[in-house]
């Protein structure tokens, strides 16, 4: 179902006020700026007075002295000259003012990511969240850059326009004031309509994205399984939706942007010139009176014409602006740990304690799971898909959060560790490893600048990597693109290993890490991680039943429970489920029957 989310005016002026927020830290900047602005006004009113005494002083009585208009002409030159290069630097300054607030609120916003838990991203397309980061964030940058200033601007000259035309002529002023909430309507109107479109469109261009992040990481089975077509499909759906509501807000544009402020206009001007004409049979009119009046008019309605034409920048940025602070205010956060610097893990000896355990509150996919793993001791999980056992690993790396049981490291609590004593002391190695874009030193460095290269090299040699990597063009230095699609399966997987050990955890977690390596490879694996789990703690999954035949307990999980524990050995003379998917793996077809019910 579509998330439909209408802003109430209440909630459009909490998340401006907020956005308001971020000027905070370039309060002095704002104020040259604002400064800068008020300057530029104050010429764009002061030259029309210059023209009306040259026309009203000078040119209508015939006085054409040269002195006094080259003065004039002179001051109007100059003031237009200092307000072209006062406009130059309040753009580079409202820019720059931009610029930092919008740099502040990304990194803000990707902060946040960073530190939300995984079932955040469990269900919400990683589109979507990259749509945030970017479009938002761009939509309200054009805010801080135009619109802001663009209001300020025309308060100000606005103001100034009424002032000059009270000075002109108090009861035509007076007249003109009429025109106010007229315009003002129109604002209101137009901005209640274009916000319900603006948010549609960005709903919109948020699962454009989404669905196009899912086609690209999903790419070789879209071609491999003929999904193309109804990929295109799907993408044009949603497209034809996006143009929709694009157009529902253009026509909107249309008609109550420049065309309704422009039939005021001509209505104001109606006004100005009627009174003129009727004025002029009772008395002498002014020339310049009439052109100053008309020129202030003209004048008014231009940021009237700007101030709309912003209105839908400034929308789109209060629906980007919520988009963004939804997901900062996002409370589905990792795991909380203790902050302060505290207890370190010793030993890395871990105790799982009638720990149960549920995704979505419903359902639990693990049930009173107890078992203790000791320093230098290997424990392996197996079981079918679905029995829990990335859950027991996820909970341990402190992925997700669990209320029932305990899980304890070296006698504490796994809460009491920091999260950097955590990640500093625990190794992981999946079974689909990500390598990051940049050298293969940098991937299993991690950019820690306190390892050597010798020590990188070290790893590597450890678990046989620097064979196939020194045969790279560059050795060490070779170019690892996105994801390091360059590198077979079994590569990826070495430098994984080589990443890992290089960090020297205490605790090692082994998700079916030689699943997609050949048999020569994994026995020179084997050899190294039978070095490497000495005085350490390994946790290990596993579906290929010969890779931890030598573990010191084997955990048989099904349907989120331990139904079985004990060696190799103990479990085979047990003749229960671990033995039937042994006889499976082995070749025993025969028993096939017995083993599926």
């Amino acid at each position: 179902m579509e998330e439909k989310i209408q802003l109430s005016e209440r909630e459009q002026r909490k998340i401006l006020y907020r956005l308001l927020s971020y000027t905070k830290p370039h309060k002095k900047k704002i104020s040259i700026a604002f400064v800068l602005l008020l300057l530029t006004t104050i010429g764009d009113i002061f030259l029309p007075f210059l023209v009306k005494i040259f026309i009203d002083d000078y040119l209508t009585p015939g006085k054409l002295a040269f002195q006094p208009l080259l003065i004039l002409g002179s001051v109007y030159m100059g003031i237009q000259f200092v307000k072209a290069v006062l406009m130059f630097f309040q753009f580079v300054k409202f820019q720059e003012i931009a610029l930092y607030i919008i740099q502040q609120l990304r990194i803000d916003v990707f902060s946040k990511v960073q530190s939300l838990g995984l079932k955040y991203f469990d269900k919400t397309p990683a589109g979507s969240i990259v749509s945030r980061v970017t479009n938002d964030t761009e939509a309200i940058k054009d805010m801080f850059v135009t619109v802001i200033a663009t209001f300020i601007q025309s308060g100000f000259l606005l103001t100034g326009i009424f002032i000059a035309m009270f000075i002109l002529n108090v009861k035509l002023a007076l007249i003109c004031v009429i025109i106010i909430p007229i315009l003002l309507y129109v604002m209101n109107l137009y901005r209640k309509l274009s916000s319900r479109y603006y948010l549609d469109m960005r709903e919109r261009l948020s699962q454009l994205n989404a669905k196009l992040a899912e086609s690209l990481q999903g790419m070789a089975i879209i071609q491999v399984f003929r999904q193309e077509k109804r990929l295109r499909n799907e993408f044009g759906t949603i497209n034809e939706k996006h143009y929709r509501a694009g157009m529902k807000n253009i026509k909107i544009d249309g008609l109550l942007l420049r065309p309704a402020i422009d039939l005021i206009y001509i209505f104001a001007l109606i006004i100005v010139l009627s009174y003129f004409g009727i004025s002029s049979f009772q008395h002498s009119i002014e020339i310049g009176v009439i052109y100053a009046f008309i020129n202030y008019l003209d004048r008014f309605f231009e940021p009237v014409n700007q101030m709309m034409m912003r209105l839908s920048l400034f929308q789109q940025a209060i629906v980007a602006g919520s988009r963004v602070f939804k997901l900062l205010d996002e409370e589905e956060l990792a795991p909380a740990q203790k902050e302060e610097v505290g207890i370190a893990i010793q030993q890395g000896k871990i105790e799982f304690k009638n720990l149960s355990f549920s995704y979505d509150g419903k359902r639990d996919v693990l049930k009173n799971i107890s078992f203790t793993a000791n320093p230098g001791e290997t424990v392996a999980l197996v079981g079918h898909t679905g029995s829990g056992k990335s859950s027991i690993i996820n909970l341990m790396l402190r992925f997700y959060e669990f209320e029932r049981g305990e899980i304890l490291i070296d006698g504490d609590s796994i809460r009491n560790f920091t999260k950097d004593e955590l990640r500093e002391k625990m190794g992981l190695v999946l079974q689909d490893p990500f390598l990051f874009y940049g050298t293969v030193k940098d991937n299993i460095r991690l950019h820690n600048q306190g390892m050597t290269d010798d020590q990188v090299e070290e790893a590597a040699r450890f678990v046989q990597a620097h064979l196939f990597i020194e045969r790279l063009e560059g050795g060490f230095d070779h170019r690892v693109v996105e994801r390091g699609a360059t590198f077979s399966s079994g590569q990826r997987q070495l430098i994984a290993f080589a990443r890992t050990i290089a960090a020297n955890p205490k605790i090692l977690v082994l998700d079916e890490a030689t699943a997609n390596i050949d048999t020569e490879t994994e026995e020179a694996i084997q050899t190294a991680l039978a070095k490497m789990r000495k005085g350490r703690t390994t946790i290990a999954i596993a579906h290929r039943l010969s890779t931890i035949q030598d573990a010191d307990l084997i955990l048989v999980l099904h349907q989120g429970e331990i139904v079985e524990r004990g060696t190799h050995q103990e479990l085979l003379s047990y003749g229960g489920l671990y033995h039937k998917m042994f006889l499976l793996q082995n070749g025993a077809v025969e028993h096939l029957e017995d083993i599926v019910n």
